[in-house]
């Protein structure tokens, strides 16, 4: 009963003190009452039209692509004149969830336009407002948009660093339990966790404060987070109850619910073990292991929401990666700090050598386990930082700034963990004793380390909330042009012109009562290769707007237009340059990173592994067939991957091999209306036979050259070839106009 009551009592004045703290989060709310807006981990990668572009006539919509999605509740895009008055707003793409866009009046009067963006991204909830200008006519003045700030919200850097912080010593006390204390304290007379009472306590009142300011941090990044999200004070968002908006209708919401999940988790598992410690003893030690998985959970969530969750390389790599950082850096720094506060506690009644044994028995063990640590947190460290360090100019960006500024306290703990290191082997690095006699005596300096490792949270808390350097994308105009179809005139629009998803704007004169339907195609010349035809929506103002993945790669690409009237086109040129990058490929120095983090993962398993091979028979024999069977294995799983490439080549070559005889003519109105006139000329015994009918019915699987051969060499069943007397192009209008019957047909059945 004495246990409980001191820990009760311990658990009781820690709590006071965090309910106390109450006022400190209204000081918080109320010097930060007004919601700030930051630069934000994703950013602009893709702007149509771009900055302070000078258009010859009005565009049909703004658009603007991001590197991550965007929250649709939350993100806007308002286009005024230069006079202020809106003309246009829009908001997030119903399909494309990182687009960004407005429709425009069809017919803008000249002058600037200002886009106002204000942008909320989805994984880690920031939200930025930007301008961007563009102009119809000449451009004029000195007005151009302008970016969001580089800094970080002073409330959002507070609720970071103490969830960081605090989850961290989660993190490191019930490891530190688990791999350092038992095994070196550890006795079976103490049946509640295997350690004497007064240190059970400390480690209670360590977790159950860790977890109070981790609630109390958690709440406060959903209060911040919904002040951003609605522009709104705090009253506001508690007395109308926004917060549960964005807790549930938000990616920042599902994070916040899952971290809440898992600290009520390992609230419930450790209570539960307090509660029982009398009557059930052997449920202490299961419930810190279990919970040590939990936190390991909780620091995952961190890298959902990190910077991690946006990098432009190598993303899922980049999620490990932040991940295995925050649970080195909670073994190694969140343990030192619960060390630091068990030690005076666990040394109490010992003193002399008795103490000292005590002493060197839990830091031996930690500083191996640190050594790991270290060694994750170096390698792992590299690589996220490589994600973003693209060019020397990033290095003094704020993210940059804050980043070495971490890196210089890392440095000071760097330094006293090895000297601590060497004194705990003082025969091994006898040679530096000057280094590390001065902290034999171990308890201060491990309070200084400890102090270093707590700046260290703070400081990883500031840079989570700090946006990396943003990387620049340089893309062209998106390809346009204009065709004649009967008597409308239509302008066509393909953004953003890259490989990939694109957007089909046809732009007429028409009013909205006299629409007529649009269809829209796109087609390779050089392979024989089509998309299917999509039927473009009508937006009002004369505006058709359709979207597709047709493009596949660039180069020349011939977009064809069709009403119920008949067919034109024109031909785009599609720019790799123009694609929406928001990936890029590793460098040497990123694999070098990467087989960094590999060779510290191997050196942390190392002790388990080399035991396992001492178990191991390495007679010659036995190694030869080892050698042997991972040789063959590599060879069978290269030569697999080689084939399986090489069938799915082959498979491509075998559907679409490239065309013997390509089609030279583009099929605009003008090759319609000549393939038309040679068609009654010469092929009139084609029209009315059911050969012809099936041919039509055939042409959305016939490739161009097909309809060639049947017209020049080989005819279509009974039907004769009608076109050898006609040159080269000639043909080829030919075949654009009976081409031209397979959308009539589609449309008609």
């Amino acid at each position: 009963m004495t246990i409980l009551k001191n820990a009760s009592s311990s658990i009781k004045h820690t709590f006071q003190t965090l309910v106390s703290a109450r006022w400190m989060l209204l000081v918080l709310l109320a010097v930060t009452v007004q919601p700030q807006l930051v630069e934000a981990h994703g950013y602009l990668i893709r702007a149509i039209p771009a900055d302070r572009t000078a258009l010859e006539r009005s565009p049909a919509r703004v658009q603007f692509w991001f590197s991550e999605d965007l929250e649709p509740q939350f993100s806007a895009v308002t286009v005024r004149d230069q006079a202020g008055q809106v003309v246009a707003q829009g908001g997030v793409d119903g399909e494309d969830r990182t687009l960004l866009s407005a429709r425009l009046p069809a017919s803008l009067s000249d002058g600037a336009y200002v886009s106002e963006l204000r942008i909320a991204f989805a994984s880690d909830g920031h939200v930025i407002v930007e301008t961007r200008v563009f102009f119809v006519g000449e451009a004029s003045g000195d007005l151009a948009g302008t970016s969001g700030g580089a800094g970080a919200a002073a409330l959002e850097v507070v609720w970071r660093a103490l969830l960081l912080a605090s989850t961290m010593t989660l993190f490191g006390a019930f490891t530190l339990y688990t791999l350092v204390l038992v095994p070196a304290w550890g006795n079976p007379i103490h049946r509640a966790g295997l350690l004497p009472p007064r240190v059970m306590t400390r480690l209670d009142v360590i977790v159950f404060g860790a977890l109070g300011v981790a609630l109390a941090a958690n709440v406060l990044a959903l209060l911040q987070q919904t002040m951003v999200f609605f522009a709104a004070d705090p009253g506001r968002v508690i007395g109308e109850g926004l917060w549960n908006v964005v807790r549930i209708g938000t990616r920042f919401g599902d994070t916040w619910n899952v971290r809440t999940l898992l600290l009520v988790v390992i609230a419930a598992i450790h209570g539960v073990g307090l509660w029982y410690r009398q009557t059930q003893p052997a449920l202490v030690r299961p419930g810190y292991a279990a919970n040590a998985w939990a936190s390991a959970l909780l620091l995952g969530a961190w890298s959902v929401a990190s910077h991690a969750a946006g990098s432009p390389m190598l993303p899922w790599m980049a999620l490990i990666s932040d991940w295995l950082h925050g649970l080195a850096v909670g073994l190694w720094a969140g343990g030192m700090v619960v060390l630091t506060l068990t030690l005076p506690v666990a040394l109490l009644p010992y003193s002399g050598d008795d103490r000292r044994l005590a002493l060197l028995a839990a830091l031996r063990r930690f500083s191996r386990i640190a050594v790991i640590g270290l060694a994750l947190v170096g390698a792992t460290g590299v690589y996220n930082a490589l994600n973003w360090f693209v060019t020397p100019a990033d290095a003094v960006s704020g993210y940059g700034t804050t980043f070495f500024l971490k890196l210089t306290v890392v440095a000071l703990l760097v330094g006293l963990g090895a000297a601590h290191h060497a004194a705990l082997r003082p025969e091994r690095y006898a040679r530096w004793q000057s280094a590390w006699r001065r902290v034999t005596a171990f308890l201060p300096t491990l309070r200084l380390e400890a102090l270093a490792a707590l700046i260290v949270l703070a400081l990883a808390g500031g840079l989570s909330a700090t946006p990396p350097p943003a990387q620049s994308y340089e893309s062209p105009p998106p390809p346009s042009g204009e065709a004649a179809l009967a008597d409308r005139v239509l302008r066509v629009t393909v953004a953003p012109g890259g490989v990939g998803v694109n957007t089909y704007d046809v732009q007429t004169a028409e009013d909205n009562a006299a629409r007529t339907p649009i269809f829209v195609r796109l087609v390779d010349p050089a392979r024989d290769v089509r998309g299917v035809w999509h039927e473009a929506e009508f937006l009002g103002d004369g505006l058709y707007s359709a979207a597709g993945a047709d493009v596949d790669q660039a180069g020349e690409w011939w977009l064809l237009l069709a009403d119920d009237a008949g067919q034109t086109a024109l031909s785009v040129e599609i720019d790799a340059d123009a694609a929406l990058l928001r990936t890029r490929d590793p460098g040497l120095l990123n694999w070098i990173a990467l087989g960094g983090i590999l060779a510290a993962g191997l050196f942390a398993v190392s002790p388990p592994l080399r035991r396992l091979v001492r178990r191991l028979d390495l007679s010659p024999a036995a190694v030869t067939v080892a050698a042997a069977a991972v040789l063959a294995t590599v060879a069978i799983a290269a030569i697999g991957l080689a084939a399986a490439a090489n069938s799915a080549s082959e498979q491509e070559r075998l559907l679409n091999p490239p065309p013997v005889v390509v089609n030279s003519r583009l099929p605009n109105a003008e090759s319609l209306d000549r393939g038309a006139s040679m068609f009654s000329t010469l092929c009139g015994g084609w029209v009315g036979t059911r050969d012809f009918a099936e041919l039509v019915e055939r042409l959305p699987r016939l490739r161009d050259e097909a309809v060639y051969l049947a017209v020049v060499q080989e005819g279509w069943w009974s039907l004769p070839p009608c076109a050898q007397s006609l040159l080269e192009d000639e043909r080829w209008d030919l075949v654009n106009y009976i081409r031209s019957l397979e959308l009539r047909e589609t449309v008609d059945q």
